[in-house]
């Protein structure tokens, strides 16, 4: 008989688990098994928590989007510089890390051909435009095109994280961008 209880931490341990084999990987070319195997549970129980390997992405997916959404909030909660905020918590070291980062860049190819996916991405791609243009507003003539740029350069910087430059101190370029973007009005 199974322990009551056990399945959200089955569950959360896949979760971690598929993130830190798909940022192994370096793509979405990871087994069921292999992530089981990390999370210390059988492939069957994953399985059964999940339905397949979609899934279990697409829950990764979605902790990541709601460790997000609490950093946002904190970082908004009494903050004076609201795009300052959004652009320093997007760069926060939990979502910047390695595994993390690849987790990130493999979503976006998923999301090209998984609905779910594609749903997610789009959820996380207009909020954070709704919540960027509202910071904007009254600082630029035209706030939406500011956060249009600022979401692409974040997202540039996730590429240059995860291809080429490590090192990157992206939260610093974003926000000096924010700076010309402002000073430009």
């Amino acid at each position: 008989m199974p322990r009551l209880g056990m399945e959200p931490i089955r569950r959360a341990a896949l979760v971690k688990a598929t993130i830190v084999e798909v940022g192994q990987a370096a793509s979405l070319d990871v087994t069921v098994g292999r992530i089981a195997a990390r999370a210390g549970v059988s492939s069957a129980l994953a399985h059964h928590y999940f339905g397949g390997k979609d899934q279990i992405l697409n829950a990764a997916m979605r902790q990541i989007l709601r460790d997000y959404r609490v950093t946002v909030v904190a970082a908004l909660s009494g903050a004076t510089d609201r795009a300052a905020a959004i652009v320093t918590a997007s760069f926060a070291p939990t979502f910047f890390d390695p595994d993390t980062v690849s987790a990130w860049m493999t979503f976006y190819v998923q999301a090209q051909g998984n609905p779910q996916a594609s749903h997610l991405l789009g959820i996380y791609q207009r909020r954070l435009r709704s919540n960027l243009t509202h910071a904007l507003r009254g600082q630029l003539a035209d706030p939406a095109a500011a956060a249009d740029l600022l979401a692409a350069l974040i997202d540039g910087l996730y590429i240059r994280q995860a291809l080429a430059a490590p090192d990157t101190d992206a939260s610093a370029i974003a926000l000096k961008l924010l700076g010309t973007l402002r000073a430009a009005g």
